[in-house]
């Protein structure tokens, strides 16, 4: 090795070391998930925080969800750097999801996505509400990060940490933030949740969309929305294992 190569190794975060069984796995089948619900396509990704160190997570490398295997997994700090990338592609949007772990101690899991039927909540004047009771976790509405306000004209990407930053100032507390013209980020206190999240906000859009062309939508109340939370919280596990074996089945 020569002087370059070693001071670029010392300049590497240090690893958490291997995750716990079964969570790389996971990762894995989430992305599969995601795309045989269609919330991802060859687009979006989903990452988990490390479960030995709260300031590492990890994250696919640059590629299409629906092919990512355990040998793809790269391991992050929260300012996007990787630590065992080993030259491979990586995607352009890292920060959304170190921004929002360092933000949110609570969030486990973070899904980025470009999912159709949310597009159009981001871009008019409808906000995102829960209208049935899976989706209660939008609770009040999906607040809406709008980048010119923090950076002008752009390609509407979160390519830095300071863009990261200000996506997760606006998701603040919230479940699911909106992204004009660009898509949406879901996060949750678990992998599973974080699915769960991003899949049931795609199904609310279109009902949403479909009950207001039929009239006036009555939406959850804000009590409604967090006692129905509170007990779909506590059942996600099955909408996980039947998403999993059916990926599973897949190949």
């Amino acid at each position: 090795m020569g002087a370059q190569d070693a001071r670029n190794a010392r300049a590497l975060p240090a690893s958490a070391g291997e995750p716990g069984p079964g969570l790389i796995e996971d990762l894995v089948a989430a992305n599969h998930i995601l795309c045989a619900e269609r919330v991802l396509d060859g687009f979006g990704h989903v990452s988990v925080r490390h479960d030995r160190d709260a300031n590492r997570f990890l994250l696919s490398r640059n590629m299409a969800p629906a092919l990512v295997t355990a040998g793809d997994i790269v391991e992050f700090d929260l300012d996007g750097n990787p630590v065992n990338a080993n030259g491979r592609p990586l995607y352009l949007e890292i920060s959304i999801h170190g921004a929002i772990y360092k933000a949110r101690p609570d969030v486990m899991a973070i899904v980025h996505s470009h999912s159709h039927s949310v597009i159009p909540f981001g871009v008019t004047g409808s906000r995102l509400r829960p209208v049935f009771h899976m989706a209660a976790f939008l609770g009040n509405g999906a607040p809406i990060f709008e980048i010119r306000t923090e950076a002008g004209m752009t390609d509407l990407l979160i390519r830095n940490n300071e863009l990261g930053d200000s996506l997760a100032r606006s998701l603040g507390d919230s479940s699911v933030v909106l992204m004009r013209g660009h898509g949406s980020t879901a996060v949750g206190n678990s992998l599973q949740q974080a699915v769960f999240r991003a899949v049931y906000a795609e199904t609310n859009a279109r009902l949403q969309a479909d009950a207001s062309k039929l009239g006036p939508i009555t939406f959850l109340a804000p009590e409604e929305a967090e006692k129905a939370t509170e007990t779909i919280d506590a059942c996600i596990g099955r909408s996980w294992d039947l998403w999993k074996r059916n990926v599973s089945q897949d190949k």
